[in-house]
């Protein structure tokens, strides 16, 4: 970012500041220039970790910009050093929606699926051979940034995908984040980064210290600590943590007028090297651009064996095809980009002892066996129970209580038990019995032949009834925030909450009586409530718990109906011509449906005022694309394909995802690709370029 010249520049100005203000107090003719010095040295500090200034002169300076600006606040900016920490609480944290959703990575654990991957992408791209960049997979909570006429206007958690949590405040704290930067001397009017933050191990370890001294209980691990300090109401406590972040992906741009894209944005590398000298801190000395998928498996395997070298936690490596141009021929999931994959490092193994199995009754009655461990910690987390899955499982891995087990945190995420040492067992070792019957309501046990799991069929047993409500009130889907698991129990074991709608009528005079629930306590659990009547159908749809049907075939349901009682009249053959919905999901709709105990339910949720419509569709039904499908492939020029996408939807239009006869539309531009010739043989399907489709939408 700062070239020699500009370095000797600064340090030369530096110490002509520090030696006045070691004398005297700075006049404001040196504000500039004071500004430009300490943005200077939080940068060799925080960004290459290289400081050329001693704390104390540091702290001196900072003050002298504090008084010049407290003795005249007009000169106050927004990109002054001193405006990082604000003052007093945050009291809540808005959703905001991303300007482009944030996906997930696909993930790899061997060089065999980096093969796969590299074959799919040569595939999809018509090349013979594909150019990769390769760079750590930070292991920290996940945010996005938006700088506008070069300010840093808007910092959000990853929240759904789609939207996240507003947390600006706490983001300016994080010192490897410039308030300010100069994109405009790229063209570039606003723009939208991906990034990680994250705690480095000795800054973890001071605070885990700190915590204990001061008779708190330290923080699991750096990634959670890094997570959680987002969400901190105190920015100047949040401040105390020294976050750090990465950025690593530019999402989104929208260039000055007359500008043209610059020509580091025609690669990945090159974007990662732009924000470099802008002055954040990317992975541009850790990635490597390479050409070929055998030279990224040796990097990757390389990097594995100096990960615990590193000064911060990864859990990988992120491969990314480097063109821009390509990755938008290739295109994305609903769940994933398929431009990139993460390979993940082998996880994390221990030892421990396997003291006893308790059976727990899901909500769609299916019974899991709980391993309880003697505790142990594995990369940072300590675990102490783990789900053996089903009775094959232990029959499999021949698990008996009271023996020494091998378990590993898969990924790094999930625990599991790779298998017992028999060699150690004592003779004490006791075989572990399956019930025959429900641990919660004792009706017998039934198994599928077709499946592994055996179930309780008692549609009103009291487990199933509770692990309903669990998931319905959850995080990501309704999210009803002071009526969580451990409220729940606790709730429908005294018979304050019987079922789903009786969320909705809860005695809070009755609850107003028991610990830890004060008059704000139940006016917060009351807006909680009442706030999750206004959650979008998508939402509403995965909190009923249908089998089989997640987040992406929720949001698949509700955009194809104006209101939820429409599923009710589907067929199972309808429901399978949608995208992504075949037999087994389809007949588990259907199935739901049907059944009255659940369409009782629904009425009553009706009649509390949830969500039943979709808003958006019907707020899009008179668009000018109404029953229109679109595709788009190869490079736009006068827009992101993204852009271009929302345009169809906000004119009621549809995007699918491949090329078939239900396809009114394929909309070209450079270097379109497979899916233009495969629209050629479909004589329906109309090919137009992306000035037609401009005209189509009045947009040029």
């Amino acid at each position: 970012m700062y070239a020699k010249e500009e370095t000797i520049r600064l340090q030369k100005a530096t110490n002509e500041l520090v030696k006045k203000a070691s004398g005297s107090h700075l006049s404001s003719d040196s504000l500039n220039i004071l500004k430009d010095v300490l943005r200077f040295h939080e940068y060799r500090y925080y960004i290459l970790n290289d400081p050329l200034l001693a704390d104390f002169e540091y702290d001196l300076l900072y003050k002298e910009l504090e008084k010049i600006e407290k003795d005249d606040p007009k000169l106050v900016t927004a990109d002054s050093p001193t405006q990082r920490v604000a003052k007093g609480l945050t009291k809540e944290f808005p959703t905001v929606q991303h300007l482009v959703p944030m996906l997930s990575l696909d993930n790899s654990y061997n060089a065999e699926d980096l093969i796969d991957f590299d074959r799919k992408a040569k595939e999809l791209t018509e090349l013979n051979e594909i150019e990769y960049c390769v760079e750590p997979k930070f292991d920290g909570g996940s945010i996005s940034l938006i700088y506008e006429n070069d300010l840093l206007t808007r910092g959000s958690t990853r929240g759904d995908g789609e939207a996240g949590e507003e947390v600006t405040t706490n983001i300016r704290q994080i010192h490897s984040l410039p308030l300010s930067a100069k994109f405009s001397a790229y063209g570039i009017e606003k723009i939208e980064i991906r990034g990680e933050v994250l705690i480095n191990k000795s800054n973890f370890s001071k605070y885990n210290q700190q915590l204990m001294e001061e008779g708190f209980a330290p923080l699991a691990n750096p990634r959670n600590a890094a997570a959680g300090t987002l969400r901190i109401k105190d920015p100047s406590e949040a401040a105390k943590r020294n976050l750090e972040a990465f950025v690593y992906h530019i999402s989104y741009y929208k260039l000055l007028k007359g500008s043209k894209i610059p020509v580091e944005l025609q690669t990945h590398s090159g974007a990662l090297k732009m924000l470099w000298n802008l002055g954040f801190r990317s992975p541009e000395k850790e990635k490597k651009v390479f050409k070929g998928i055998q030279k990224v498996i040796d990097y990757c395997q390389d990097f594995e064996t100096v990960r615990d070298d590193l000064p911060y936690e990864i859990d990988g490596m992120v491969i990314k095809v480097n063109d821009f141009g390509l990755q938008d021929r290739m295109g994305a999931t609903s769940h994933h980009p398929r431009w990139a994959i993460a390979f993940k490092f082998k996880a994390r193994q221990a030892t421990t002892q396997l003291l006893n199995v308790e059976f727990q009754v899901g909500r769609t009655g299916a019974v899991t066996p709980v391993a309880k461990l003697q505790p142990v910690g594995i990369g940072g987390v300590t675990v102490s129970s783990i789900s053996i899955h089903n009775e094959d499982y232990i029959e499999e891995k021949d698990l008996r209580i009271g023996d020494t087990v091998l378990i590993e945190r898969a990924g790094d995420v999930i625990p599991q038990i790779v298998k017992s040492l028999p060699d150690v067992r004592t003779g004490h070792e006791k075989k572990i019995r399956f019930p025959k019957n429900c641990p919660a309501c004792h009706s017998k046990l039934f198994k599928e032949q077709e499946e592994a799991v055996w179930r309780c069929v008692n549609i009103e047993c009291p487990a199933q009834v509770v692990e309903r409500i669990i998931h319905f009130v959850s995080k990501d889907a309704m999210d009803i925030r002071g009526l969580g698991e451990a409220n729940v129990r606790k709730f429908f074991e005294l018979g304050l909450l019987k079922d789903i709608p009786g969320i909705y009528s809860l005695n809070y005079n009755t609850i107003m009586g028991m610990e830890g629930f004060g008059e704000k306590s139940i006016d917060k659990l009351k807006s909680a409530i009442e706030t999750s009547k206004k959650q979008p159908l998508n939402r509403l749809i995965y909190a009923l718990g249908i089998r089989f049907v997640g987040e992406t075939t929720a949001k698949t349901l509700a955009k194809t109906v104006h209101n939820l009682s429409e599923l009710e009249n589907m067929s199972q053959e309808e429901l399978e011509q949608l995208e992504d919905i075949g037999p087994k999901v389809a007949g588990s709709i259907v199935h739901f449906f049907s059944n009255k105990n659940n369409t009782a339910i629904l009425s009553q949720l009706q009649k509390e005022g949830l969500q039943f419509k979709n808003e958006k569709k019907a707020s899009t039904q008179e668009g000018s694309l109404r029953g229109q499908t679109f595709l788009f492939t190869g490079t736009l020029s006068a827009m992101k394909r993204s852009e271009a996408e929302a345009i169809v939807e906000a004119n009621g239009g549809q995007i699918l995802g491949s090329v078939s006869a239900k396809l009114n539309y394929l909309v070209t531009g450079a270097d379109a690709g497979s899916k233009l010739d495969k629209a050629k043989k479909i004589n329906t399907i109309k090919i137009i370029s992306e000035d037609e489709f401009l005209q189509m939408t009045s947009k040029k």
